[in-house]
């Protein structure tokens, strides 16, 4: 019998996976973009929330500089361009250093609003950056879903060995519910799960990847998306919050839902960047 909240999880999410993939496969990029857009506008105004934009107006005004960037980046076509990936990367680094230093901290640093909200520019703006590009790709279709699938695949997989097994915490003071256990989960399951998937395009679409290859960014797509589930957990405790949003029952809020795409998607286009 399943537990009363993972029945509410999965009642939400098995359509919403069904949606997106729907649209992976049969919208065109530019609806995609489009719809990556909107994705990250809702996700803004609970980034807002959480950061310190307190008053919907200022939530709104939020919502509006991002949603104004994204659009000049969008005409633009800066996703399509080399450039970007190395500075998202070295965000993601940046992060990645914050996050040792807090986990290690008695006493969490609180960061100023300006710092959150800026963050947040910089955090949706890449993710959204990393979406655009993957989809943008040859066959952005299988691509796309490559992504999901290290992403969910991950998370299924952290969910439950880490309940199951999960005996030591990976970061207590960011996530007490997090164990390394977990994390080897995912990862083991995320990548078995790959592996599959790289074997149905090799078949349908003729993309062949090298493990040489495949390997080592599929591990480093799902160390991201752990770090970008960590940084929000991170936003979440500055603001002493247990949910981004209320959205999605069972889920949270969006940002909730995206969180591990934060990281993962600039990861994953960084990694594209140059294969054919």
């Amino acid at each position: 019998m399943l537990m009363p909240m993972l029945k509410t999880r999965l009642i939400t999410a098995i359509p919403l996976v069904a949606a997106v993939l729907g649209l992976v496969w049969l919208a065109p990029s530019a609806v995609l973009a489009g719809l990556f857009w909107l994705l990250a506008l809702v996700s803004a105004w609970e980034w807002a929330r959480l950061g310190g934009a307190s008053r919907p107006w200022q939530q709104g005004l939020f919502v509006m500089l991002l949603g104004g960037l994204l659009g000049v980046a969008w005409v633009g076509q800066v996703a399509s361009l080399t450039g970007w990936q190395l500075p998202g990367l070295l965000w993601w680094l940046a992060i990645f250093l914050l996050l040792i230093a807090q986990s290690r901290r008695k006493t969490p640093l609180i960061l100023p609003r300006w710092v959150l909200l800026s963050a947040g520019l910089i955090t949706l703006g890449l993710a959204w950056l990393g979406l655009v590009a993957v989809a943008s790709k040859a066959q952005g279709a299988f691509w796309l879903t490559a992504l999901f699938v290290l992403v969910w695949g991950a998370d299924i997989g952290a969910y439950f060995i880490g309940r199951r097994f999960g005996r030591h915490a990976l970061a207590a003071r960011l996530s007490p519910g997090k164990t390394w256990e977990g994390v080897a989960g995912g990862l083991g399951l995320g990548l078995l799960l790959m592996l599959g998937w790289a074997a149905w395009g090799a078949n349908v679409f003729a993309i062949d990847l090298s493990l040489s290859w495949l390997m080592p960014v599929s591990v480093m797509v799902i160390v991201s998306a752990v770090m970008g589930d960590l940084a929000e957990s991170l936003l979440k405790r500055q603001a002493n919050s247990k949910d981004s949003g209320w959205i999605l029952p069972g889920h949270g809020g969006v940002l909730d839902r995206v969180d591990a795409l934060l990281a993962a998607a600039p990861v994953m286009a960084a990694a594209l960047v140059g294969l054919a």
